[in-house]
């Protein structure tokens, strides 16, 4: 009976977005020479460690690879006096916004210890979060054509995103992730253009409930769907 791939938990807390992006790396980095030195050495074990971090960021906005800086509607010295950070970074996607409220999840995962399909995965991703609220009540969906997870995306006029994606994937180890608005300052969507998507809101579960929830208890049930879903074990 084969074992569980076992995925180390870090939860980063309130933390820098530069700082947590440098230790993804580390870690990404890490995983990718540990595969390239087994093959070399023609071994399969042992696997290389796999981790997801959690985390929540001050306020800040990052362009992926595929993104348009015009998609940022502040200049420098706007970003400046609002406090807010900017990186162009190594990811998939356009702009996104991350904040205090937002639970970000960053999974450092080797696919080879689970399958190798990258739509699979973003379609695990996008499942966990609408696993996680529609526990609350809220019912999330996909929208056709995009990535994330959607509120009555068969609605133009209503519908709105609750969960962005976007990911990085080289020999089959993953990074970046998914950002997820629960008690998210939306205001701060107003300064871009949201994954490119000019004619589509935002919201958040704080947005749909009329009331703040619990950042702890969401995220444990996030871990728990997250868990189901790929079949791992997690190590705190």
């Amino acid at each position: 009976m084969n074992k569980k791939p076992l995925v180390q938990l870090v939860d980063a807390g309130l933390k820098g977005y530069k700082a947590t992006w440098d230790y993804q790396e580390t870690l990404f980095s890490s995983v990718v020479q540990r595969k390239i030195d087994l093959r070399k050495s023609g071994k399969k074990k042992p696997v290389p460690p796999n981790y997801i971090i959690f985390v929540e960021h001050p306020h800040v906005y990052t362009l992926g690879k595929s993104g348009k800086p015009e998609n940022l509607l502040l200049n420098e010295t706007q970003l400046r006096e609002r406090s807010i950070e900017y990186y162009k970074i190594n990811r998939g996607g356009d702009i996104t916004y991350h904040g205090p409220g937002q639970i970000v999840a960053y999974p450092i995962l080797d696919l080879e210890q689970f399958f190798t399909d990258i739509h699979k995965y973003l379609r695990y991703l996008e499942e966990s979060i609408i696993r996680t609220i529609g526990d609350y009540g809220i019912k999330g969906e996909r929208f056709e054509g995009l990535t994330g997870v959607w509120l009555d995306p068969d609605i133009p006029e209503k519908a709105r995103k609750i969960c962005a994606l976007g990911v990085r994937c080289s020999r089959w180890v993953t990074m970046h992730g998914l950002a997820f608005n629960v008690n998210s300052e939306l205001k701060y969507f107003e300064n871009i253009i949201p994954c490119g998507i000019d004619d589509k809101a935002v919201t958040s579960m704080e947005a749909e409930l009329g009331r703040k929830l619990d950042m702890e208890e969401v995220k444990e049930r996030l871990q728990s769907h997250l868990t189901d879903l790929f079949g791992w074990e997690l190590i705190f």
